[in-house]
């Protein structure tokens, strides 16, 4: 059985193809410039990557370029032989604690979630329809970034703002990351020899965005991102979490709006706002490496609030089996699992530098046997739990 996990940007559409319920992946690619003078499709399938640039006018041209793609190069021989289709979709709210199957009543509850995830909704929603005007009768299921976190308590996702923020307006924090923090959390505990039920898992989501979540027993009880994905930890151009009262005094000094300082929080930040550099952990670090001071405070500031999330995690789960990094620094930056775990010397985390350095882009244990707290790097892999969401639901 053939199922498509798709995630669909306000400009680009990623793509993996997976045989169920072997999850053996028979091709991924991305469709890239979406609605741009000049666009890029790029598919992988037994070793070979073919690109093409081409205008892709949009979404529904993305798809039909896909799907054409897939029996141009024999990969299917026919639309029938895809069973199901799933589709990231970044916000559910309250709505959704839980992947969907796809209607049109479903759809118009994840536009009315537009306003909370303004950049990520209405795109995903496009990937949605582009899929069922050429494949109508396939059943598609949207995965929600938020819907793991919906097992936090009261007390974790709600600010102490006034309650009627909340009740009128939806205030409160969502979480994003979940399919990641779901996949991770889950292969963790079993390479650790845990069961999920009976486990204490600390979940660190690293990448150009990232966020970290507290896990226990197979339940989010905390997370880093809030209300949108600005919240929480530095990142590659985001700032993370600040005193909400710069934004009127930046709007004072500067003459901006309140969307201008919030486009400058979320695009100008983090790494590349505090070194003027980048936003790639690894151009930081060559510049770190080359003397340049104001990288090397990205990357403290950085590893620092990073550390401190972990330990403040530990209050939640009162203790900690295992910490895991995942993502595309969490699972290959050896340099940046050290600096932060050496900040938790206070909780016994004893790293292994030699395996830590072997640990890139695989799973292993990077700590000492004497460690109080077994750390791992562990790849991440949302499309196959998009793909195992859909066998779930529909099948």
């Amino acid at each position: 059985m053939k199922i498509l996990a798709i995630n669909a940007g306000s400009s680009s559409l990623k793509f993996q193809l997976f045989e169920m319920p072997s999850e053996a992946v028979l091709c991924s690619g991305i469709a890239e410039r979406i609605g741009l003078e000049q666009g890029n499709f790029t598919i992988k399938f037994d070793g070979n990557k073919h690109e093409s640039e081409r205008m892709i006018e949009n979404h529904t041209v993305a798809v039909n370029l896909l799907l054409s793609s897939l029996l141009e190069h024999n990969i299917i021989a026919d639309y029938s032989e895809i069973s199901g289709i799933g589709h990231r979709v970044v916000h559910g709210g309250e709505a959704f604690a839980d992947s969907t199957i796809l209607d049109a009543e479903k759809i118009g509850e994840i536009a009315k979630l537009a306003s909370l995830a303004p950049l990520h909704n209405p795109a995903n929603i496009l990937g949605i329809e582009g899929f069922m005007a050429v494949l109508p009768n396939v059943p598609a299921v949207a995965v929600f970034d938020t819907a793991f976190h919906q097992t936090m308590p009261e007390d974790a996702y709600m600010y102490a703002t006034p309650y009627e923020w909340y009740e009128k307006h939806a205030v409160r924090k969502y979480g994003f990351h979940g399919t990641s923090h779901l996949y991770v959390s889950h292969e963790t505990a079993k390479f650790i020899g845990k069961t999920i039920e009976d486990s204490k898992i600390i979940v660190c989501h690293l990448g150009n965005g990232g966020s970290l979540s507290a896990v226990l027993n197979g339940k989010s009880v905390n997370t880093s991102m809030g209300f949108t994905p600005l919240a929480g930890i530095p990142m590659g151009t985001r700032s993370g979490d600040i005193d909400p009262a710069i934004i009127p005094y930046m709007m004072e000094q500067t003459g901006k709006t309140a969307e201008q300082i919030v486009d400058d929080l979320n695009k100008k930040s983090g790494f590349f706002g505090v070194s003027g550099i980048s936003s790639d952990a690894r151009d930081i670090t060559k510049a770190i490496e080359a003397g340049d001071t104001r990288a090397k405070l990205a990357y403290d500031i950085y590893t620092k609030r990073i550390a401190q999330t972990i330990a403040a995690y530990m209050v939640d789960l009162g203790g900690c089996d295992a910490i895991a990094f995942t993502a595309g620094i969490g699972e290959n930056s050896a340099a940046i699992r050290s600096d932060i775990c050496n900040q938790l010397s206070a909780f016994n985390i004893i790293i292994d530098e030699e395996a830590n350095n072997r640990a890139r882009g695989v799973a292993g244990v990077i700590t000492t046997g004497e460690s109080a707290i077994q750390v791992v790097a562990m790849p991440t892999n949302e499309e196959v739990m998009i793909a195992r969401d859909v066998m779930r639901l529909a099948f």
